[in-house]
């Protein structure tokens, strides 16, 4: 036997010893600390998800609202104007006879027919401001989170897909089917 067979191994150069504890390896005490301040930065990141999810449904509730208001007003309007057609019909008889000469016929038509345009004007208004009551952009943002009828048609929170173009495809499959997608029981999906 060899002398230098009984002695220790030297392990090779710029490996560690295997006794020596490792100089770069975190504590227990490090890694609590590393895995608290991860935790904390998830839940930081969360609260700014929610502020931020929080924020959107306040601005989306406040411009429902006004939209609403709109909707009324214009609804009003529309109803006035339509049943205001009587009273203006008679005026324009009466003045058609008493200034210009007019016939009684001709005084009907252009009054039924100014009575008729602010009358469709008003109801096109109604049915565009009533389009902003539906929640569209907090709708979308809950289906990316998986919450509500959308969420099998929008793409997840993390995806880099726009969920504005996710509701236009889901809009576009129902102008080519002509009818809503259906969920669950077979019950039509309000589109985005």
């Amino acid at each position: 036997m060899h002398a230098n067979e009984d002695a220790p191994q030297a392990p090779p150069r710029g490996a560690p010893a295997s006794d020596a504890p490792a100089a770069d390896a975190p504590g227990i005490e490090e890694t609590l600390r590393g895995l608290r301040d991860e935790g904390r930065a998830g839940l930081k990141a969360a609260g700014d998800a929610a502020k931020a999810l929080r924020i959107l449904l306040a601005a989306d509730i406040s411009l429902a609202r006004s939209a609403f208001g709109r909707t009324l007003a214009f609804t009003g309007v529309a109803i006035a104007f339509g049943a205001s057609s009587w009273l203006l019909l008679m005026a324009a008889m009466v003045a058609a006879m008493q200034v210009a000469g007019l016939s009684w016929m001709l005084a009907l038509l252009i009054a039924a027919a100014l009575s008729i345009g602010a009358t469709v004007a008003a109801t096109w208004a109604a049915i565009h401001y009533f389009e902003h009551t539906r929640m569209k952009a907090t709708r979308r943002q809950l289906a990316r989170l998986g919450i509500g009828e959308l969420a099998d048609f929008m793409p997840d929170a993390g995806g880099v897909q726009s969920s504005e173009a996710a509701a236009e495809r889901v809009a576009e499959a129902e102008a080519q089917t002509g009818a809503p997608p259906k969920k669950g029981l077979g019950i039509d999906v309000t589109p985005p």
